[in-house]
Order: structure tokens, then sequence, then C-alpha cells
């Protein structure tokens, strides 16, 4: 009787991982000959293959073919696959792992399904993501999968969701003869995959999703092909040639061509987009690679999609290249425009589109500077926020003369600015209008390229964080956490300045360098923790109530800073296991970064443990640190905020070393941090428990980074950059 399942392992390279993979491929609950293993050493440099060798000396299940040649990781696949036998094959890459138990947690699955009359042809399973630091994360596509159709069986047709989650052969266990039925290859180079796994799941009678971590995906190693500078990544447009040509002869999967063709574009622009991938000098080729392709394989009647990703898929197609650019660099999109009281003008119910914006925008501009309108903004345009907003509050009452407007990007942004605030909305006549004429402009990131700075404008940066992490020119040699950033371009913006707020003297320095200019630094501290300096007890009070903190509760705020180095929001700090340390009368308010939406996840906490309270979505930062007793950070810049309040602060950095190499810092944290600083979730925990062990580390932070918060900054900002009323 065959084997029921075929494990087929490509080996190249990779001898410091393969021990791990071969050891996690036990299946002590199979009968003997259930299962194979087919290793394949794709010419390996290194100890690979004899590595293997061994481990089929005392395993009695695998094999080991040689190649006389490197094929690639999709030859060493298709050789590995004409040797299989099993039922069902699963491609597993030597770098990897699977958890303790997978292989008899997927052979108990599909024992099941060989005894149905219409068994899966592809089980799907869950995965976890491993940062080299050891650092976990869940799959971020679960949500897709679980809870769908498919936990008992679809087509695609059925959940085209699913071509929204990895399209990757590793998590994918398939059925031999459906597989060689599809005649279809893994190609060559890079992506090789995806020419095989978009069949797999197109033409399917059957898919099933296995909800359980079955992979550990290694992220990040180096050499790998997703963070690595290659022509190779132009790969990609063979195999989205190979899955058209599918496409083209199989009818059951033509249904799903326009799905399939939004889904390639998306991957060609992702490439295109992500820094480090594509080469500086072939950028311009691969771009006109996605025009081709678009040329070649857009359905009959296609339709843009709507919002950011339509505007980019037309630029694309045109191969407009340069304004595909502009609209990367900071141009917002036009967003459906509501009429609110406080708007500068009436506007129209739609956006201006592009050509007739800039029309606009030219014209407004020969009408005379407004000397009495200051335009504002803060975060790219999310909302009312942080320095802009202190100093437009103070700018009201020393210079009422000077009427302020917001720039906010869409009406949900506007519905939540505070009542009696005056907005515009990006890329509306009025906001064309604002940006044409107002004499001032408050910023705490930069305003868009486009927009032009006229005589006699003033421009203030107020920047939103004092620097741990280096910044502006200081990422020149340090492409990961430059994320594509255009550095001429920054140069010019940083040109516009006239005016750059400093929270301290530690700021001044470092932003002279970061952000090379001819503007004035303003020596005045955040005029956002002016509210931080002056607060009372009660005030305090009243914000812990409003977040519904019961009297009594000691309180952590926990927040930790964005990775440039991990996709999204990943706590390294076991937030359950806290809880449970630190007991029932302890809160948590869990604060993820800006960057990241959906806020921190599944906060369950077991029974007697602490509250654990996500407050991600709360407008108003300072209101948590006025609520929280203790600071529990890493990187991020609340922490020289915080410091303000002279309460506990404590640094929870278990990547130190690698958030160094990566981002590069300005000063040692842990030889000068603000207060108990670890990288042990225990000690943390035991620096909690202990009240404030380190009031001596915080006084000297404090000094260092906190000597101008008297609660007058935005008073000594407003009185250099706005004539005061007298």
């Amino acid at each position: 009787m065959p084997p029921l399942l075929s494990i087929v392992l490509p080996v190249h390279g990779v001898e410091r991982f393969l021990p791990q993979c071969l050891g996690s491929l036990r299946a002590d609950g199979a009968a003997p000959g259930e299962v194979e293993l087919i290793a394949v050493d794709d010419r390996s440099p290194d100890g690979c293959g004899a590595l293997l060798d061994a481990h089929a000396a005392a395993d009695p299940r695998m094999r080991v073919l040689h190649l006389a040649e490197n094929r690639g990781l999709g030859g060493a696949r298709t050789a590995g696959l004409a040797e299989a036998t099993g039922t069902y094959v699963w491609f597993v890459d030597s770098d990897d792992w699977l958890p303790e138990g997978t292989v008899d947690a997927v052979l108990a699955e599909l024992r099941a399904e060989a005894a149905r009359e219409l068994p899966a042809d592809v089980l799907i399973t869950d995965f976890t993501h491993v940062h080299h630091d050891g650092g976990t994360e869940p799959n971020p596509w679960r949500k897709v999968l679980a809870g769908s159709p498919l936990v008992s069986g679809c087509t695609a047709a059925e959940h085209p969701a699913l071509f929204n989650a990895v399209l990757a052969v590793w998590n994918k266990v398939v059925r031999r003869a459906y597989l060689l039925g599809l005649d279809v290859h893994f190609g060559r180079g890079h992506y090789e995959d995806i020419s095989v796994t978009y069949p797999l799941l197109l033409a399917a009678d059957r898919l099933l999703y296995l909800d359980r971590p079955c992979y550990n995906y290694r992220r990040g190693r180096p050499g790998a092909i997703t963070a690595t500078a290659s022509p190779k990544h132009a790969d990609a447009f063979a195999q989205y040639d190979a899955i058209f040509a599918f496409l083209d002869r199989d009818e059951r999967a033509d249904a799903l061509r326009t799905l399939v063709f939004d889904r390639t574009v998306k991957q060609a622009l992702t490439l295109y987009d992500t820094p480090g991938l594509v080469p500086v000098e072939l950028r311009p080729e691969f771009f006109a690679r996605i025009t081709a392709h678009f040329a070649k394989h857009r359905p009959a009647g296609y339709r843009y999609p709507s919002g950011v990703r339509g505007v980019q898929y037309r630029l694309a197609a045109r191969g407009s290249r340069r304004a595909y650019a502009e609209l990367r660099r900071g141009g917002r999109l036009p967003g459906a425009v509501k009429r609110g009281a406080g708007a500068v003008a009436p506007g129209v119910r739609k956006a201006v589109r592009s050509g007739a914006r800039f029309t606009a925008y030219n014209a407004f501009k020969r009408l005379p500077v407004d000397e009495n309108l200051a335009v504002y903004a803060a975060y790219w345009h999310r909302g009312y926020a942080c320095n802009p907003a202190a100093i437009y509050a103070k700018a009201k009452e020393l210079a009422p003369q000077v009427r302020g407007v917001w720039v906010v990007e869409n009406a949900e942004r506007a519905a939540a600015l505070p009542a009696g605030v005056p907005y515009v909305i990006v890329n509306t006549p009025a906001y064309l209008k604002a940006m044409a004429t107002a004499k001032y402009f408050v910023n705490n990131v930069n305003f868009p390229h486009a927009m032009t700075k006229r005589t006699g404008t003033v421009h203030v940066q107020t920047q939103h964080g004092t620097p741990l992490k280096a910044m502006g020119m200081d990422l020149v040699d340090r492409p990961l956490a430059a994320d594509g950033m255009d550095f001429e371009r920054l140069r010019e913006v940083v040109g516009r300045w006239d005016y750059l707020v400093s929270p301290n003297p530690h700021t001044s320095k470092h932003f002279a360098r970061a952000f090379p200019g001819t503007y004035q630094v303003l020596d005045t501290g955040y005029p956002r923790n002016d509210r931080l300096a002056l607060a009372t007890p009660e005030q305090c009070v009243d914000a812990r109530r409003a977040l519904g903190i019961a009297d009594g509760q000691r309180t952590v705020l926990y927040a930790p800073t964005h990775r440039e180095s991990r996709g999204g929001y990943l706590p390294l700090l076991d937030l359950p296991a806290l809880a449970e340390r630190l007991g029932p009368g302890w809160t948590v308010l869990v604060r993820t970064h800006y960057f990241h939406d959906g806020g921190a996840g599944d906060l369950t906490a077991a029974p007697g443990s602490a509250t654990l309270l996500d407050v991600s979505d709360h407008p108003v930062v300072e209101d948590l640190y006025l609520a929280a007793d203790v600071l529990v950070t890493d990187y991020s810049s609340m922490m020289f905020d915080y410091a303000v309040l002279d309460r506990p602060i404590a640094v929870y950095a278990p990547d130190w070393e690698e958030y160094q190499e990566v981002r590069g810092v300005y000063f040692d944290l842990m030889e000068e941090p603000p207060g108990a600083a670890t990288t042990d979730q225990d000690a943390l925990v035991e620096a909690l428990l202990a009240g404030d062990p380190e009031p001596e580390a915080r006084q000297r932070f404090r000094e260092r980074f906190c000597p101008w918060d008297d609660g007058r900054a935005a008073e000594r900002v407003v009185s250099r950059i706005f004539p005061l009323r007298a």
C-alpha cells in the first residue's frame, strides 16, 4: 500500500537550520509505511548532503536525492515530486520546521479525508511566523480562514477571500493525483511556487482548512528572498504568465480571473514598493513590467478597485511611474467630502480629480496670501492631536485674529474633531484653497510635496517625539529602517521649514544633523506636554474614571513602538502572563503604535489576573498618561513625554541588540534608562511589583530630557510665530 503522506524537502545552503527541520518531522502515531520523506540535496555547497545521508541512515522513512546540478527551489521540488508515491504530498522548506505533533495531526486529518467520497484536494494549514530573535507572530490571515466554509470544505469560488491569505505552497498538503493532473509546474527563480498554488486553489473540488498551527515559517533570515535586493524579483512575471496560461485552459478557474488578476497586480506593486527589494537601477524596468502585465492579462470588462488601490492600479496601467511615486510619497487620495459647519468653504460633495486638482490649486495660488489663516495637520491628516493641537489652542487665546483650520483625510476623521474646530477634507476645493492661500502651516509631519511654499508663508515643523532612534539623514546607511525614504526629497521638504520645535537640548542637537536646513530651532519644549506639566490630581482622577479604571487599581500603560523589521503589531511582552503575575489589584492599558490597525488583539486573561484594556483607539494619548501610575515601553518616544509626570517608567527591550543594529540609536537606553530596564519579563514583573525601584535613574533622565517642560511651551511657540493680539 502506498504511503498516505509524502513530505518533500528541498535542501540548499541551510546547514544551520536543517537539523531542527529534520527533527520536527517525527510521526510517533504513524503506522509503518504511512509516511515517506524525500529530501532533495540541490547541490548544497555546505554540509547539508552529509547531514541528510546521516539522518536517512537512522530513519527508514527517508530517501535522499543528490542532484548533479543546482536546479533552484522549484526544480528541487519537481525532482522530489517525481519520486513521491504518497496519496498526499507536502512541500516543506528545509529552513523552517513543524511544531511538535504536527505530522500526527495532519495524518489524522488525511485519514478522515481518505475515507470520504470527495476527499480534499488541498488541506490548508495554519502557521506561525518566527523571527530570528525567537519572537513569534500568529498567521496574520487566519481570520480569512477560521470560521469560513473552508473549515468543512468548499471551492475557491465559494470562498474567494481565500486569495487574500498567503499563497505559498508550504502550508498546503496536496492530493498528489490531483496535482499531477493539473499539468502545472514550479517555475524557475523567485516566487516559483505561485505558478502551482494558484491553480491548486482555483481548480479544486474541495479545499479544507485545518485550524491548527502546523508550520513555523522562519521570517527575515539573512539571504531570504523576501529581505534581499535582487533582479530576480522580476521572476514573478513569468509565474504570472504561467497562472494565466492555466486560466486560459481551465473553465473551472476562469470564473475567478478578475480576482487573480487583482491579486497578482497587488503582489507586483508590493514588490515594487517594498524598500530594498527591487534594485534602484532596475525600478523603471520593473514598473514597466507591471504596465505590460496590465496590457497582457487585464480581463475583459475589468473595473478598477475603489479608493487608494484603484488610483495606484490606474497609474501602473498607464505606466505613470512619476505620478505613482508622488502618490506614494505622501499625496492623499481623493475622498468623499462632507460639508461641516466649521469648514472654511462650502466646497462640493465630490473630491477634485488629479488633473483638475492641480489646476484648481494653481488657480487659487493667484489669490493673495491670507495673512490671518493658519493650516494645521497631524499624523498624515488623522485628526486633532499632538503639538499642532496644543499650538492651535494657545493661538486661539493669544492670537485670535489668526483663523485656524485643520486638514483631515475623510469625513470620518472630521466627525471625530472636537466641537467647533474648523476643517477641510483632503483634495476638496476648500482644502486646495486653504493650502494655496494660508500664511501659516503647522504640522508634526510634512505636508504633501506637490503643495509648494509661497513667498512670505511660514512653515512650522513640530515633529512628534524625542528621538531615541536614528532619524532623517542619519538613516542613509540603514536601508531597512529608511523604508524607501527619498533623501533628496527629504532635503527639499526640510528646505521649506521656517521653524522646528524642539522638546529638549538632546533633540535640538540630533535633529540639526538629521534634518539639515536653514530653519530656526525653537528651544521651547513640546507644547503637547504642557498639559502634563500642569496636570492636577483631580484631572488624573477624571482621566482614570473616563477609562473605567476602578479606584485603588495600580495602573500600567504598556506602549511598544513600531519595528521596521516586523510586519505589524507584535507584543514581545506576554500580556496574559503579565496580568496573571500582577493579580487583580492591577489594570494594564495596552496601546499599540498608530502605524498598526486592528488594536491589540485578544487580551483574554486567566481568572484572578489583572484587567487588560485595549486603549489603542483612544484619541488622546495624554489621557492615558494621566491615568497611568507607571509606563512600560521599549523604544517609544512616549517615555520622554511621560517623564514630565515624574512617575515610574520601566523599559522592557528583549530585542535591544537587534533594534540597535536595524534602526540605530542616539544613546544606549540600557545604560541611561528612565527607570528599571530589562530584557527579561520576570525581571520586569519584579520591578513593577517593587513600585518605584529606580527613582535616581528617572531623575537623571528628567534632567536631561525635560528641562523646558514648565507648562508654557505652547505660549513660547505661539509668541515666536504669530503676531500676538495686544
